[in-house]
């Protein structure tokens, strides 16, 4: 769909920013929207105060009446989370693009000029910028290289589903998007997932750092925030997401490792252990409806054998299994390599393995490559060994070839 050609009155984006007591680092947030290189002719900021209680609507204030890129401030009664105060922003906004920075954290300078670039070059509905961690973790294996278009389903730009990227307004109009304020946890993930099936296009700039991702020292976080319920809620939500618009198949289960392994697995580490047996039965309960509906062998097939295991004691009913996987995790211990079947195939040893009342062998094959005691595992018919061996016998020629052009070189005699 081409869009109307940009007038003197539409900026190209509009940086929505909603705040909630995020001082002082609003501050730093502010400074590097004016510090955009892209100009102050070329932004908006709407910034919603959502009912804050240190000065930050008061600042939000001075901050628009001072600076030159023009900002609309709203100050509302606090909504309880995110999704109320971006979905005001949506509505206020003229950019040609949106950009929703959390007000904890702050741009590259250069971050809104390369995307805008990127995605009009591209004509992408969806610019993902690199991102980085600031006193904090932040997901690393989607910034290898600048694509201009991404292949959802192979590449792992559905690993990051937080709303911090660039979306095509007008694709946000053409598909009535907004996102669920009744979801108090992982609302942005649903909005970045149904803008990513449904947008044209997929756009990533790693080659500079866009977006710093800051870790609050008051832990003053939602991310941070929400008890077990919502996370289940938020899985329930997206993987009903994928299924509506990704038939079954190849394609959707590679979608589905998303959630199963970022949002619900998490619930099921080895901190369940020292939770009541009554919440634990209830996770139990929880999860076991997502794994009737969408549980599959391609699925199985693209996890972690610990992932897998998991997931399949949830899909059996088997939380006595289940425990014993956690305290071996917990124990921190790394399972035996064994090599089973005609042709022989690779598992690790995780406990029960081999039991014939437990789980059958095929769950503990490995089938993606895992690191194990900092060795590399790779799910070949080849395993571990060979190229362990393939490795000594390329140092050892390695060694041989030094050793002869050292026989070889010219010597000379010292005075």
């Amino acid at each position: 769909m081409a869009e109307k050609p940009r007038t003197n009155h539409e900026p190209d984006v509009s940086v929505i920013i909603g705040a909630y007591d995020a001082m002082p680092y609003l501050v730093r947030c502010l400074e590097s929207v004016e510090a955009q290189t892209i100009g102050a002719g070329r932004l908006e900021i709407i910034a919603i105060d959502d009912g804050s209680t240190d000065g930050t609507g008061e600042y939000l204030e001075e901050f628009a009446a001072r600076s030159a890129v023009p900002t609309r401030v709203v100050r509302q009664e606090n909504s309880g989370g995110p999704s109320g105060p971006r979905n005001v922003g949506l509505r206020l906004a003229r950019g040609r693009y949106v950009f929703f920075l959390d007000a904890d954290d702050y741009f590259g300078e250069e971050a809104l000029e390369r995307m805008v670039a990127m995605g009009d070059r591209a004509g992408t509905d969806v610019v993902l910028g690199k991102i980085v961690g600031v006193n904090r973790g932040a997901a690393k294996s989607m910034w290898k290289e600048t694509v201009e278009r991404a292949d959802l389903y192979s590449s792992n730009v559905k690993f990051t589903l937080s709303a911090q990227k660039l979306f095509r307004r007008a694709l946000l109009e053409r598909l009535g998007m907004t996102f669920d304020e009744k979801l108090k946890t992982g609302e942005d993930a649903l909005f970045t997932m149904e803008a990513y099936l449904r947008g044209d296009g997929i756009s990533v700039v790693a080659d500079y750092t866009c977006y710093y991702l800051v870790g609050r020292e008051d832990r003053n976080q939602m991310t941070k925030k929400g008890g077990h319920k919502r996370r289940f809620d938020s899985a329930r939500a997206l993987t009903a997401l994928i299924a509506r618009y990704v038939p079954a198949g190849p394609r959707r289960d590679a979608l589905m490792v998303r959630p199963f392994v970022i949002t619900l697995l998490p619930q099921f580490g080895p901190g369940m252990l020292k939770q009541r047996a009554a919440v634990q039965n209830e996770k139990m309960a929880l999860a076991a409806p997502l794994m009737e509906a969408y549980w599959t062998p391609g699925l199985a097939g693209g996890l972690k054998v610990n992932e897998r295991l998991r997931l399949m004691c949830i899909a059996r009913g088997r939380l006595d299994l289940l425990l014993d996987i956690l305290r071996f995790l917990h124990a921190e211990e790394e399972p035996e390599l064994v090599r089973r079947g005609n042709p022989a195939r690779l598992h690790l040893a995780y406990p029960h393995f081999g039991e014939s009342s437990a789980l059958p062998d095929s769950a503990y094959e490995v089938t993606v490559t895992e690191w194990i005691g900092g060795n590399r595992i790779d799910p070949s018919p080849a395993g571990p060994y060979v190229s362990l061996a393939r490795r000594v016998v390329r140092r050892a020629r390695r060694t041989a070839r030094n050793a002869l052009r050292s026989l070889r070189a010219p010597r000379t005699h010292r005075a």
